[in-house]
């Protein structure tokens, strides 16, 4: 979205507009489709991912040059599946009109909530998990009713291409349309005047979106991330603690929005953690620079920012563990090997920006009230992770903090629990989706009273007399 790119073709620009205002249209025309109508919606995604979950997978691969198909299939096609069988059984009951109590001062009437669909919304995707984080918004937007305009990223354009060709087979343009290209598009995209518009991405373009969309006064949905810490209590074996923490922060190579971004340890106990980290990492991902199992990094600026991120904690003076990694062999210019960073200095970009890569710095900690402490004193992350071997210690140790969302003693599988809300708070983003929650982001609900032809209101409408007094008095004034 800067201004020294170059403008999206007027052709572009002209779908973009063209196909919005079908999509107003088109809701207008129905604005309540049918409940089982959307679960068909919901089951031609579904029957789709798993037809071509494959075609993804290969996509995806190309896109990032090297991405794992078995961590395609976790967390992009199975998450999908998933998530559009859920919303499919459970929709009845979330689309159900609310009834709510009524009190004695207006009886006879009745009170309740319509759950109704916003309208035309849009979703601006990511790069890191192409697939999921366009499909997933889209089952929720659809399971809500809505008309739906989706913006891939432009760094996994054979996803995004895919993805235009499968949900065109699908769906006519004025119910679900992809919409390709660069920044210039995108900004495009965030500034129509949509019903909703979710993102998901990083801080600093949420920033740009958001301030798009409020030019429209349009509601957002903001999914960002921020520096996610997970922290061992004295309690935990820093063993145990490594199998699952090397597991969730090189998935993806780290290119995960709930990935630990750090690690937090017993002071004085910080390298013999890091060297169990990197242990785990070698027997997990063996060999990276042949294992296909390992993910390469989505693009050249990615892979050279975390280099310079590394290069720089080391010419600071801070020890750097890094698997063994042969780059002739690898054949692949952006592997990036799983790393460690022992003790960086807070100053270091390393530990002032979001990592979103390999690479784990692991700091030392007095204790769990001193670890709360420093996290508090940064930006809300969009996740935080705690080890120990007492729920009331983890439990006393998330009371004491403020995150998006949280996990005890493993990382990242919050979110997938479809009954629990996943979104940030404050920096790390606003609004939450999954499940009902993401039913609900995409849907306004209307408050309606009705009353019988002839209500007892009239009795305290002007000129106030004693009928007035005594409704006053069963009101509590």
């Amino acid at each position: 979205m800067t201004a020294e790119l170059a403008e999206a073709p007027s052709s572009d620009i002209d779908r973009l507009n063209r196909v919005f205002s079908d999509q107003k249209d088109a809701f207008e025309a129905e604005r309540h489709r049918p409940i089982d109508q959307r679960k068909a919606d919901l089951k031609k995604i579904e029957d789709m991912v798993k037809a071509r979950a494959e075609d993804f997978a290969k996509a995806i691969d190309a896109d990032f040059s090297r991405r794992s198909h078995s961590e395609t299939a976790v967390a992009e096609t199975g998450f999908t599946i998933a998530t559009a069988k859920h919303t499919r059984q459970h929709l009845t009951q979330w689309a159900t009109t609310k009834r709510k109590p009524v009190p004695m001062t207006l009886v006879p009437g009745k009170a309740y909530v319509r759950r109704e669909p916003k309208g035309v919304v849009g979703i601006i995707a990511p790069w890191n998990y192409p697939m999921q984080l366009a499909l997933a918004p889209l089952v929720a937007a659809l399971g809500a009713g809505c008309r739906v305009m989706i913006k891939p990223s432009e760094f996994t354009p054979r996803t995004g291409e895919l993805l235009l060709e499968t949900l065109s087979g699908l769906f006519s343009e004025d119910h679900v349309a992809v919409i390709e290209g660069g920044p210039d598009v995108a900004a495009a995209f965030s500034s129509l005047p949509f019903d909703h518009l979710f993102y998901t991405g990083s801080t600093h373009v949420g920033r740009i979106v958001a301030k798009a969309a409020a030019e429209n006064l349009t509601p957002v949905t903001l999914e960002l991330g921020g520096k996610s810490p997970t922290v061992v209590a004295p309690d935990f074996n820093l063993d145990e603690a490594a199998k699952t923490i090397a597991w969730g922060k090189f998935l993806n190579a780290g290119q995960t929005c709930v990935a630990p971004d750090y690690a937090m340890v017993p002071r004085g106990s910080e390298a013999s953690f890091g060297e169990a980290i990197m242990r785990e990492a070698n027997r997990m991902w063996p060999n990276v620079a042949e294992n296909d199992d390992y993910t390469a990094i989505v693009s050249e600026r990615h892979h050279t920012r975390l280099g310079e991120m590394v290069e720089e904690a080391r010419n600071s003076g801070a020890t750097v563990l890094q698997a063994d990694f042969d780059a002739t062999r690898a054949g692949n210019t952006r592997l990036f090997p799983p790393t460690v960073v022992i003790n960086p200095s807070p100053d270091l970009q390393l530990m002032r920006e979001e990592i979103f890569g390999p690479v784990l710095p692991v700091l030392g900690h007095d204790g769990l009230t001193q670890a709360a402490k420093h996290i508090n004193q940064g930006e809300r992350p969009l996740a935080l992770y705690i080890h120990s071997k007492s729920p009331t210690t983890a439990r006393s140790f998330l009371a004491k903090t403020l995150s998006g969302g949280a996990a005890v003693n493993v990382p990242m599988l919050h979110l997938s629990v479809e009954d629990l809300p996943f979104g940030g708070v404050g920096h790390s983003g606003q609004g939450a989706y999954h499940g009902e929650y993401g039913f609900l982001t995409f849907t306004h609900e209307r408050a309606v009273f009705e009353a019988p032809v002839w209500h007892p209101s009239r009795l305290i409408q002007p000129p106030y007399g004693k009928m007035f007094e005594f409704f006053k008095k069963l009101q509590g004034g």
